[in-house]
């Protein structure tokens, strides 16, 4: 009996520390996305989540639960167990939400959010109408001289292009509307087709366009050129100093979640900022790894709600 009696003790021992081990492997990561399958948001978590799958050494999965501009997914998440097994992949837009839209969130973003780190950043460019100009001081005079023949769209009330667009506007000293499109698609259409003058997005997605001859490319808002685009001036260069605006992608998790839970996130997301691999796909995307975490990222968070608020109050926008 005492034979059998340590026998079986030594196989629970074997399977406790068994179990232990695989806790971390058994688990799944939900990324959740706020929004549908294929936008820039969607695609840039497929490809964080491949490696920080491979880092964490467990599955990753991407959830898309779009709907209420992001609202949906994000309350998805916030109600979450603050397991770190369920995050938030989102963009700007998840912080700029209670300041543009006209009913605010039942959250707040940054108090009842636990900003893991910033994943991605990238310039937009501002790619126009090639008859509304061949310079961005030529566009800028003409949009002046004769503005009820000139516009400025955007596929996404609240977007980074969106804002990038009325932040222009007032640095620019124009008096042209800026027209809300249902996707980036259709504005780009009316671009090529002169019923838009310009438009401000990623480069991922405006650059073909430039490349097609069908637009042109003015300037990128960003502290240097891009190594996709050359060719194509700051708006620094192009006499515009000091305007940079980007498209930036972010990790959350739920505001109750444990610090030591959020340093093993953090930790994970510097490993994959830090991937050849990573580097090289976002790259080709027109952006850079965040290289924020933590408080830091919260106080990056914090002041570009702030910057967005000032464009909305000082350009006037109605809110939606």
């Amino acid at each position: 009996m005492r034979i059998r009696f340590l026998a079986a003790a030594t196989a629970l021992a074997l399977v406790s520390l068994t179990a232990a081990a695989q806790t971390a492997s058994d688990r799944t990561l939900r990324i959740i996305v706020p929004f549908a399958p294929g936008g820039g948001v969607d695609v840039v978590a497929r490809a964080f989540a491949q490696q920080v799958s491979r880092v964490l050494g467990q599955s990753a999965i991407v959830e898309n639960r779009p709907g209420a501009s992001g609202n949906i997914g994000a309350d998805v998440v916030g109600k979450s167990a603050p397991d770190g097994l369920t995050v938030l992949f989102s963009a700007s837009t998840f912080v700029v939400n209670p300041v543009v839209a006209a009913q605010k969130p039942p959250f707040d973003p940054i108090r009842d959010f636990s900003g893991i780190a910033l994943i991605a950043k990238g310039p937009l460019l501002f790619i126009t109408n090639p008859a509304t100009g061949q310079s961005l001081q030529e566009f800028l005079a003409n949009a002046k001289a004769r503005p009820e023949a000139h516009n400025l769209a955007t596929g996404g009330y609240g977007s980074a292009g969106h804002l990038g667009a009325e932040s222009f506007k007032l640095r620019g000293g124009l008096s042209i509307p800026v027209l809300l499109y249902k996707g980036t698609a259709p504005a780009f259409t009316d671009l090529v087709g002169g019923q838009i003058s310009g438009i401000f997005d990623p480069l991922v997605t405006s650059l073909p366009l430039a490349r097609s001859g069908k637009v042109r490319a003015l300037a990128l808002a960003g502290p240097s050129r891009s190594p996709l685009a050359p060719d194509v001036p700051t708006f620094a260069e192009a006499g515009m100093p000091g305007f940079e605006f980007f498209t930036w992608y972010g990790l959350w998790g739920p505001g109750t979640l444990p610090p030591a839970v959020a340093g093993n996130l953090e930790k994970a997301v510097a490993s994959v900022s830090a991937s050849p691999e990573f580097i090289k796909w976002l790259e080709s995307q027109g952006l850079e790894p965040g290289r924020l975490a933590g408080a830091q990222f919260v106080d990056f968070s914090r002041k570009e709600q702030a910057m967005y608020a000032d464009i909305v109050r000082n350009g006037n926008i109605q809110k939606q």
